[in-house]
């Protein structure tokens, strides 16, 4: 006997929504609920509630040296994550796989240890926070340079991991095509291998941005939470959590929302424009 052909069709819709109902649930009970209850919350003053509350002085200078450090630690892992990815991929060497766990340590490791780590390190009582203080002019501890070294660390592996899969599936006969006519390593890098790994940086890097503008354990511990100099964006909505300013906390929070929903709607798009290059 033949079962029509509707009846598969009901049969599939109802598998669907038996995995879609509990996914599009939970997707909004945890991340849709809390966004509206912060956006009803910073714009319940209206608009020129919210701008009044970013645009104080402390408010603002906490988010111009959140996104100029992260900017900053971006730049810097883009190049050295790419150098990283590339050695790991391209170069046998003895350590290899210790340095390739080590790469993704810093998101297994809580970032208040991380702030620890280097606070121990490069505190103004250690011999090299001392030498770099004394003999280079650079204080880390409780200084913007402190903020940057710990997203550095936090994000490294946002950028390696990214770039590390495009190179495993790159074909390299084109590289040796090119090895062939003469070219040197440098053009075969800059012509055909880094065009190919763009995307991938960008999109790394990206991601990395916009975990950094949000970190709070390393930064604080690292940076402290001085106003005016060395508290950033984070910590500014801990502090109004603090001391009850709720709206001044739900108005840079909702600024640090738009700002990470932006990067990572780049970093999509990048991404999916170089899969369908591909």
């Amino acid at each position: 006997m033949e079962i029509p052909i509707p009846f598969f069709r009901l049969r599939n819709t109802i598998s669907e929504w038996i995995l879609r109902g509990p996914s599009i649930l939970y997707l909004g009970l945890m991340i849709g609920l809390p966004l509206i209850v912060i956006f009803l919350d910073g714009f319940r003053e209206g608009v020129s509630g919210l701008l009044y509350q970013i645009t104080l002085p402390i408010a603002r200078h906490a988010i111009i040296l959140t996104l100029w450090t992260s900017a900053s630690m971006m730049l810097i892992n883009a190049v050295m994550g790419l150098m990283a990815a590339y050695v790991l991929e391209r170069y046998t060497f003895p350590g290899k796989r210790l340095m390739n766990a080590i790469v993704d340590l810093p998101l297994a490791i809580p970032t208040l240890v991380t702030g620890v780590m280097l606070v121990i390190l490069y505190g103004p009582q250690r011999t090299l926070g001392q030498f770099l203080s004394r003999q280079v002019g650079l204080q880390i501890v409780f200084a913007p340079s402190g903020i940057i070294l710990a997203l550095l660390f936090i994000t490294f592996p946002l950028v390696v991991r990214a770039i590390q899969p495009v190179l495993q599936d790159l074909d390299i006969t084109q590289e040796r095509a090119a090895a062939t006519l003469g070219a040197g390593q440098w053009q075969i890098f800059w012509k055909i291998v880094f065009p190919a790994l763009l995307p991938p940086l960008l999109s790394g890097s990206l991601l990395g941005f916009s975990r950094a503008i949000g970190e709070f354990g390393a930064v604080v511990i690292v940076a402290g939470n001085i106003p005016l100099r060395s508290q950033t964006a984070a910590v500014y909505v801990f502090g109004a959590v603090e001391s009850e300013n709720r709206l001044g906390a739900s108005a840079v929070s909702i600024v640090l929302v738009g700002i990470s929903f932006a990067m990572l709607m780049i970093a999509n798009a990048l991404h999916k424009s170089w899969g369908a290059h591909r």
